[in-house]
C-alpha cells in the first residue's frame, strides 16, 4: 500500500506508542522513529536522569527540539513522548506536518501496561493512579484538538490497532 507523508502517534503513557508505531511502519513501509529514543541518543544518557539533572522543564526543552527535527522528516512513523503535545509549538509542527494519530487508553490500562515500568519519572508517585488521572485530565483534549484519528487500544492486541489504523487508512 502506497501512504504518503508521515504519521505521529500520540497518547498518554501505557498506549502502545512505540509498539504500535514499529509495527505500523513495517505495515506502512516506512522508517520507525521515537522522540524519546532520540532524545536518549542525543544526550547519551536515559529521560530518568534528564529529568533528574534538568526536571521536567529541561527535558520538554530538548523534546521540542527533537519535534521539530524528526516531524520535518519525510515519510515516517514517529512514536511522540506522552507530554509532547503540551508544548504549543509541538502541536503545530504535529499536526501541520503529518497525520496525527490518538492511541487513547484509559487510566485502568495505562496502570497496567506501566506497573512494572520504573522508567517513567512522572510515575515515581505515592499515588501513580492519582497522577494518571491528572495527566488524562490536562492531555485529553490537546490530544484530541490534534489528532486526525483517535483509536481506543483499551484491551487491543497490538496487531489489531494496527490493522485497525491501516485499514482507516486505506
Amino acid at each position: 500500500m502506497k501512504t504518503p507523508g508521515s504519521f505521529f502517534l500520540a497518547g498518554p503513557m501505557g498506549a502502545g506508542k512505540s509498539t504500535i508505531g514499529r509495527q505500523l511502519s513495517k505495515q506502512l513501509g516506512l522508517p520507525f522513529l521515537d522522540s524519546d529514543h532520540e532524545i536518549e541518543a542525543r544526550t547519551g544518557v536515559d529521560i530518568p536522569f534528564i529529568f533528574e539533572l534538568e526536571g521536567e522543564a529541561g527535558f520538554r526543552k530538548r523534546e521540542c527540539v527533537v519535534i521539530d527535527d524528526l516531524t520535518q522528516l519525510p515519510g515516517i512513523v514517529l512514536a511522540t513522548g506522552g507530554g509532547a503535545i503540551l508544548d504549543p509549538a509541538n502541536r503545530e509542527h504535529l499536526s501541520s506536518r503529518g497525520k496525527v494519530i490518538y492511541l487513547h487508553a484509559s487510566v485502568n490500562q495505562q496502570l497496567k501496561r506501566t506497573r512494572m515500568d520504573r522508567n517513567r519519572p512522572l510515575l515515581q508517585t505515592e499515588n501513580p493512579r492519582a497522577r494518571l488521572e491528572e495527566l488524562m485530565a490536562t492531555r485529553d483534549p490537546l490530544y484530541r484538538e490534534i489528532a486526525n484519528l483517535v483509536i481506543d487500544t483499551d484491551g487491543m492486541r497490538v496487531r489489531d490497532v494496527v490493522n485497525k489504523i491501516v485499514h482507516i487508512l486505506k
